[in-house]
Order: structure tokens, then sequence, then C-alpha cells
């Protein structure tokens, strides 16, 4: 929406870097600042702040846990619970937060939930598996969808949107990397999962990355991908495909 005339534009909160910044600084042993997310972190840590929920110490341009704790309460104070309140921005409470403060750019939103190959997942993830398959120029089996809670073992990472399980069955070792590396172009964090790291089959777990609805395991695993982890609890070095940059969905569509 256009400014009224002779009224000064209001400052823009790009929501693509604000997600990221949102999926990686909690994750960080540091108060490191996200590349490209400073501004539109600390128009959002001021909002919380005049709303009381963010002590000023913390309004620093770095989306950390007490940010994240904030914004949760600033959703719960929305009426919102669950996947709507985990401290992630979603569209709706990011517009309200801003409203006659800041506009919102780059708006991220994860779509209409579907069933897909008889798996629960959002239009968007549907959409980033079928463009990974597109690149494969095969079909991948869907073991595990999202919004699920079926699985003990996934803790919790499938309870939102985003989260993906991928069965290798009848795959070589050279093709098992190369699903992994394919997915990571689109914008999925993937890795291939072995017996050796837990109670569960070889298979290939995929996090689409800067999904809003993502619970907050997925959130956390989003971000260790970001800083080179494996996505597991012990915080191992990433042991998949070296992809560089390390795009979303929409970065992708982009490049």
């Amino acid at each position: 929406m256009l400014p009224a005339p002779g009224a000064a534009a209001l400052p823009q909160v790009d929501m693509e870097a604000l997600i990221k910044a949102a999926q990686i600084d909690p994750r960080r042993a540091d108060t490191a600042i996200t590349a490209g997310s400073r501004d539109s972190v600390l128009l959002v840590e001021r909002a919380l702040r005049d709303r009381g929920l963010l002590a000023d110490t913390y309004v620093d341009g770095h989306f950390g846990t007490s940010t994240v704790a904030a914004y949760a309460a600033y959703q719960r104070s929305l009426g919102y619970s669950g996947l709507d309140a985990t401290g992630l921005p979603g569209p709706t409470s990011l517009q309200l937060l801003g409203a006659a403060r800041f506009d919102v750019i780059r708006v991220l939103n994860p779509g209409s939930t579907v069933t897909f190959r008889s798996a629960q997942m959002n239009t968007r993830t549907k959409a980033m598996l079928l463009e990974a398959e597109r690149l494969l120029g095969g079909q991948l089996t869907v073991t595990q969808g999202s919004y699920s809670t079926s699985d003990p073992d996934s803790a919790g990472t499938h309870a939102g949107g985003g989260a993906l399980d991928l069965s290798v069955s009848g795959m070589s070792t050279t093709y098992r990397t190369t699903v992994v590396r394919q997915l990571r172009r689109v914008g999925f964090a993937a890795w291939l999962r072995t017996p050796s790291q837990g109670d569960w089959p070889y298979h290939i777990h995929a996090v689409a990355l800067a999904d809003t609805d993502q619970s907050a395991p997925a959130q956390h695993q989003a971000g260790d991908y970001y800083l080179g982890l494996n996505g597991l609890a012990n915080r191992a070095a990433d042991d998949g495909p070296v992809v560089s940059p390390k795009v979303t969905w929409e970065e992708y569509l982009r490049g």
C-alpha cells in the first residue's frame, strides 16, 4: 500500500532475512548478527520492547533466545498457541506487530496443508519436493510427512510444517548423495540418516528452510544446517554434500 500524500514511508522488515536470523541466531554460541538481517530484527525487537515483552538490553539485532521468547509471548497475546506460538514470526503476527511502525516485504507463507502421496505437507513443501524430483529426473517416496507426531524418534521435528522423511530403498550410495544434494539445492536442510546415528533405518531427512510453520525442533535443525552442523542432538559437523550458497526456496526461484 502506498503511503498517504505527504506521509513518510514506513521502514521495511524483510521477512526472509528476519526468518533466517530467527532460525540461525538461537543456535549460535555468540551474539553475532546474521548477514542482512540487522535492520529488520531491530525493528521487530523495538516493537516487542515497546509492548513490554523484551528488555532493552536485548534490542541488538541478534534474534536470539530472548527475542524468540518475547515473540512467542506476543503470539500468545494474540490468542495463538501451539505451532502458531513458537516464537518464529508468521506473516499475520508480523504484519500486526508492524501496524503503523513498519511494512513487511518479501513475505513468507507456507501455504495450505494438503495430502500428497498419502503424506501431509504444505503446498510450499510440495512444490520444493516436486522441483527436486524434476532435477533428479525421478520420483521419491515419502515415508513421513509434516504435521505428524506418529514417530517418537523424530523428537517433534515432524510436528510442524516443512519436514519430510524419504525412503532410500534401492538407491546406490552415490544416488543417495545426489538426492540429498538436489534437495539442498532447492532449499531443504537435508541429510542421509543412518542406523548408527539413532534408532531408525537408512533414510533421508529434510527440513524446508524458512518454513514459518516449523516446529521448534525443526527450526533448530534449520539453524544448525546454516551453521554447518548435522541437525542431530550431538551437533556434529555436517556430513552431507556441500551446496553453496545455502538457499531458501524463494532464493532458489529468484536464482
